[in-house]
């Protein structure tokens, strides 16, 4: 396996001129991460005790139901962990986004007395809804213990829940908190943040992630990324299932932000692309396909890499997977190390395929990653929320 890249620094960015101007920060922070996971592997190892101290109770409620919650990327990360987190602890897992708690809170919490264990993502803790979604959570429910994965030790939501008896903060490394207009490696220190404090070894392939990462960055795929990014297209489509269909999400979205708008983007599953959303494609469009580690789920990620290999322009379709079989290798991104992962492990090195994309077709555009809305009609903390008061009970 190839061994990752030297290191870059925002200081080495800034003054590299390999690297483009208003690149610097993005470029840093996808390149940091297999170096970010392995500290964030060890923060759960220093912290096992005291996290198992805080969880085991909650865990032996057999009623305990588990709330994955952010907004944006942030939300996401819970829709990638879900399934996993719901097989490896045995408890009922839903993802819910924070905008949906704060808009519509009676459906998203009906069962008042049910215990539950609020998992919030955010990578400043600093928006208006992740702060509004722990409240109203703490005024409609029973019981509810909180368990606050951030990047910012100093944002108002880890202010808010440190030193509470129903809530653990737990910390990602000080470097992720991305001071890029797009969350990269806030997102996937957060996630494997989760995997790990709630799922430990019971999800299968973390341990591989990090040299996933650097051998994809050390890579050809660098390079097919850069080809497939210079082929005009104006359009990209990502799909896959499960929980690279929630990868796909994240990835429509991040060629979205990074372009300012300029690259019209879509995700969908790999069954319910047919269903209507496929009139999107016309000839300069690019599909990414997520190929699932399962052998069953595979086998309809398979199928629409070939219809879609067969409606669109050579070199148009590519499929990221873990495994080759099946797959024409000159347009397979392949990630290395992963192939008896469960897909919300290998969506960890899966997405930073997406992040190139997006820094390269960013840069394509003219557009400056870092700050790619600079008359600030989009913010890298949301601005323009007004949080209503909850009616009475």
């Amino acid at each position: 396996m190839k061994t990752a890249a030297p290191e870059t620094t925002v200081a080495d960015s800034v003054h590299d001129p390999s690297v483009p101007q208003g690149a610097a920060h993005t470029y840093r922070e996808i390149r940091q991460q297999p170096r970010l996971w392995a500290d964030m592997a060890t923060r759960l190892t220093e912290q096992r005790d005291s996290l198992d101290a805080f969880l085991a109770p909650l865990l032996a409620e057999p009623r305990l139901r588990i709330v994955l919650t952010g907004a944006g990327t942030s939300a996401y990360a819970g829709q990638i962990a879900r399934s996993a987190l719901a097989r490896a602890t045995g408890r009922t897992v839903v993802a819910l986004a924070t905008t949906d708690i704060t808009a519509d809170p009676g459906a998203c919490f009906e069962e008042s007395d049910r215990p539950t264990l609020l998992v919030s993502f955010a990578r400043s803790g600093n928006s208006p809804e992740s702060l509004a979604a722990t409240r109203i959570a703490d005024q409609l429910l029973d019981r509810c213990a909180h368990l606050v994965i951030t990047c910012n030790a100093d944002g108002s939501l880890a202010a808010r829940h440190e030193g509470r008896a129903d809530s653990y903060v737990l910390l990602t490394p000080p470097e992720s908190e991305d001071q890029g207009f797009a969350m990269t490696s806030s997102l996937t220190c957060m996630l494997l943040g989760a995997l790990r404090a709630l799922g430990g070894d019971h999800v299968r392939g973390l341990d591989g992630c990090p040299a996933a990462a650097a051998s994809l960055l050390s890579g050809d795929v660098t390079d097919r990324v850069a080809e497939l990014t210079g082929r005009g297209a104006d359009r990209f489509v990502y799909l896959g299932s499960g929980a690279l269909h929630a990868l796909a999400g994240e990835s429509a979205l991040k060629l979205l932000e990074l372009t300012g708008g300029a690259v019209t983007s879509l995700s969908d599953s790999s069954l319910g692309f047919r269903h209507g959303p496929k009139a999107f494609l016309t000839e300069r469009t690019a599909v990414v396909v997520y190929v699932s580690n399962d052998p069953y789920t595979r086998q309809y990620d398979l199928d629409i890499f070939r219809e879609m290999s067969a409606a669109l322009p050579g070199g148009h379709v590519v499929a990221v997977a873990a495994r080759p079989d099946g797959l024409p290798a000159d347009r397979t991104w392949l990630v290395d190390g992963m192939a008896g992962a469960d897909d919300a492990a290998l969506a960890l090195p899966a997405v930073l395929c997406a992040q190139l994309v997006a820094l390269n077709a960013s840069l394509a555009c003219g557009v400056r990653p870092d700050n790619p809305f600079p008359d600030g009609e989009v913010n890298r903390v949301v601005q323009g929320v007004t949080i209503h008061p909850l009616p009475t009970r």
